[in-house]
């Protein structure tokens, strides 16, 4: 069941991405450099969401072809297919045309709203410290739904910044909530993640450093829009297997996109600058100045993506809540010393200055990064 849509999906994603390259040079959807990317390669195809995209749309069909039952209601496949075409065609016109914030948030908002209706909903929480659990009116779980899939899409899009890295990380994540799901018997969650994670991968050799075609936003935020809606049936599979604290896990598989996010929040609002704005601040920017390299930084990622999916499991297997808690305990605090060691504490507006300066020494190996971050909607 796991096999057949991982597959399809990562071969059809390796056979449409040199096709895809060809079709953005002739449409001219190709990246060009500015003073806040990091790439300095002009000329290179974006669009690479549209091979990741065939891919994953590939292995929900061969499940739906081949396999007999009710693996995939139609309700919700339609949905997934429905909203994550939304989403493709906005990246893929912010690619070629560039979109205003305001008009890309309007539209992932209704792409959400498509997949909620679809089924896609946060419908439940449970109180940690007694175990009770209440169903959400319809208009907080909406809210909350629709909040959680727009941050994480974005998320995404914000850390595909250096070849690979997003779709490496999004691998990594995407396989994590595969598991959670695999573990509450979820077979719907089980199949998008694999086609998820099939199509991410059939990608990835054309993407990993030095990068022959970028994912642009069309990926970017398609992945993250994909990732976030398994993410939320990794949420709700909590309740099924009645793990401890069900809401803790896709925010520690989600971790590092997640804090890139929020710390680029809290630094803009500290040194004034509309949340709207660009800059050259985020994680990758700062690991790419003190790993002086390209690929080490973006394994560096890989790594600590993959150290926060696995406390995500671990949460999974826990039962009880003093364990879950202290673990919790130990992962914030560990958490801030990261973030203290990468330097995010320090003074934003200086490091922003000298930013340019210090990121010269890695100009040569980091100008085939990718350029994702172009056209962000969330800081």
């Amino acid at each position: 069941m796991i096999l057949l849509p991982l597959a399809t999906a990562m071969i059809v994603s390796a056979l449409c991405t040199p096709l895809v390259a060809r079709l953005a040079r002739w449409l001219q959807v190709i990246d060009r450099p500015n003073d806040r990317k990091v790439s300095s390669r002009g000329e290179m195809p974006l669009l690479g969401g549209l091979a990741v995209a065939a891919g994953v749309a590939a292995g929900l069909l061969s499940v739906d072809l081949f396999f007999d039952g009710d693996f995939l209601p139609n309700n919700r496949m339609r949905g997934f297919m429905f909203s994550g075409g939304l989403i493709l065609a906005v990246g893929a016109l912010d690619d070629r045309f560039g979109m205003g914030a305001v008009t890309k948030l309007i539209a992932q908002i209704a792409a959400a709203s498509v997949a909620f209706h679809a089924g896609f909903a946060i419908e439940s929480f449970r109180f940690p410290m007694s175990g009770d659990s209440f169903e959400l009116l319809w208009w907080v779980s909406y809210a909350v739904t629709i909040f959680w899939i727009v941050a994480v899409t974005n998320a995404v899009n914000l850390i595909d910044g250096l070849d690979g890295l997003a779709t490496g990380v999004s691998i990594i994540m995407a396989i994590t909530m595969t598991y959670v799901c695999l573990t509450a018997d979820q077979v719907p969650g089980v199949i998008y993640g694999a086609a998820i994670i099939g199509g991410a991968l059939g990608f990835l050799p054309y993407n990993f450093p030095p990068a022959r075609i970028f994912l642009g936003d069309t990926g970017a935020l398609y992945l993250g829009f994909s990732v976030s809606l398994l993410a939320v049936e990794g949420y709700m599979g909590g309740y099924r297997r009645a793990s401890v604290l069900p809401f803790v896990v896709p925010l520690m598989a989600l971790a590092v996109p997640l804090m890139d996010t929020i710390l680029s929040v809290v630094r803009r609002l500290r040194s004034g600058t509309g949340i709207f704005s660009a800059d050259r601040m985020h994680m990758h920017h700062q690991l790419l100045r003190t790993e002086g390299s390209h690929t080490r930084a973006v394994l560096f990622l890989y790594l600590l993506t993959a150290c926060f999916c696995s406390i995500a499991i671990c949460f999974v297997i826990l039962e009880d809540l003093y364990s879950a808690s202290l673990l919790l305990a130990i992962v914030l605090f560990l958490t801030i010393r990261l973030l203290r060691n990468l330097g995010v504490f320090s003074d934003w507006n200086k490091a922003e200055t000298d930013a340019p300066a210090a990121e010269d020494s890695a100009r040569d190996e980091a100008a085939q990064s990718s350029s994702g971050e172009e056209g962000e909607v969330l800081p």
